[in-house]
């Protein structure tokens, strides 16, 4: 693929993620990607040859990772899991209060909406989310805390309902307190 190729791959992507971060999978029509992107409906068809689901389960496996990565660059520099966790939160709350209370977590939307119904996607989301949770579990699983995937689980919930409350309430005081409540966790063991 040459470089316009991949600029409009990547468009397609970016405006995709944008979409579905802030309105869900029904918030992200193919019309309003190919309004909002300002490429031909023939563009995604050509990328996406799968239609809406391909474009929408890569969308969010790249939001996925760019998760992840930044978890892992936090992780690489935290002193501790409660730094990394702290850093986690305050990154996302960061992404959030400056995207206007529309970007919280990048997949939560999705997956609320589409979990009972769309196996494909469901799968996606679970991916997702399981490659976070290994980030916090090995992390913890080298500090020797003693439930490492228990309590990965317990922290990535905090997380992902702090930032449910926090966007629903436009404040960020739901994800300070769970900053405080994850270091009591992580350090009870």
């Amino acid at each position: 693929m040459g470089r316009k190729g991949a600029e409009t791959r990547t468009r397609l992507l970016d405006t995709t993620q944008d979409l579905i971060e802030a309105g869900g999978y029904s918030g992200a029509g193919l019309n309003q990607v190919i309004a909002a992107s300002g490429m031909p409906r023939g563009s995604l068809y050509f990328h996406f040859p799968g239609g809406k689901d391909e474009l929408v389960a890569e969308a969010l496996r790249r939001a996925g990772r760019e998760i992840a990565e930044a978890a892992q660059r936090l992780a690489a520099t935290a002193p501790d899991t409660t730094a990394l966790v702290t850093g986690l939160i305050t990154m996302l709350g960061d992404r959030l209060e400056s995207s206007g209370w529309r970007k919280g977590c990048p997949v939560a939307t999705v997956a609320l909406e589409l979990a009972a119904t769309h196996d494909a996607l469901q799968q996606v989301c679970a991916e997702v989310y399981d490659s976070w949770e290994r980030i916090l579990s090995d992390r913890l699983a080298a500090g020797g805390h003693p439930d490492p995937e228990g309590t990965a689980t317990a922290v990535l919930a905090l997380i992902e309902g702090a930032l449910l409350l926090a966007r629903a309430r436009r404040d960020r005081r739901p994800l300070d307190a769970v900053a405080r409540r994850a270091a009591i966790l992580l350090t009870a063991s």
